[in-house]
């Protein structure tokens, strides 16, 4: 089945969804919790639309908590023992079966800690967040509908998977953008989006039919 195509501005589209999560929860019979991912690629409003679904689901007493795929980066250190630091975000530069093991954690009802990261370390920072009591569990990344690299499995662990699609030429601009705010020359940032960002974003785009919804935000 194709994914929902949900257009329109951001804040009623949030609006809409938590209405929808809260009335879900309420069903007899319903789980204690929900994971809610949000998918897309590098540079599309990933973690700004996390922040503002949590706040959200915060105002309505629905909140459980936040597991950022992010926070599951391997640190530079093992990218350098590996090799794959000139690719770091590409999907094998991440603790994948580390991801999986929290969410099933999350599902199970546990009380959980998990790792962020830290943009201006550039590096993730354990127990960084919280997941506690009943209600919705957002989690976001790149990868979440992804079919390789053993990413299936996170599919699974996920039952509502939206994805924010937004046009190559916006999400180039805004990543040559992040990447001269945290430190690179342009020449260096445009590289890197090239070389790095846009290939990892096309295997995001090739996932788009295992997600239930598809924003595009206008």
């Amino acid at each position: 089945m194709s994914p929902t195509v949900r257009t329109g501005e951001i804040a009623p589209l949030i609006n809409n969804l938590v209405d929808r999560l809260a009335a879900q929860l309420a069903q007899e019979g319903a789980p204690a919790r929900l994971v809610v991912g949000l998918t897309g690629a590098p540079g599309s409003g990933k973690s700004t639309l996390a922040g503002s679904l949590c706040t959200a689901l915060a105002g309505r007493r629905a909140l459980a908590g936040f597991v950022p795929m992010d926070g599951f980066h391997m640190s530079n250190a093992v990218l350098d023992e590996l090799g794959r630091r000139g690719r770091k975000g590409a999907p094998d530069t991440f603790d994948v079966e580390g991801y999986l093991a929290a969410l099933d954690r999350v599902r199970a009802g546990a009380e959980v800690l998990v790792p962020v990261y830290r943009r201006e370390l550039h590096e993730p920072v354990a127990a960084g967040a919280r997941v506690a009591g009943p209600g919705v569990v957002v989690t976001e990344g790149n990868y979440l509908a992804l079919d390789a690299h053993g990413w299936r499995g996170a599919r699974g662990r996920i039952d509502l998977l939206l994805m924010l699609d937004v046009a190559q030429d916006e999400l180039i601009r805004r990543l040559i953008a992040r990447h001269e705010a945290f430190g690179r020359s342009r020449a260096k940032a445009a590289h890197w989006v090239r070389t790095v960002d846009v290939p990892n974003a096309a295997l995001v785009a090739a996932s788009a039919e295992r997600c239930d919804e598809v924003w595009r935000a206008g």
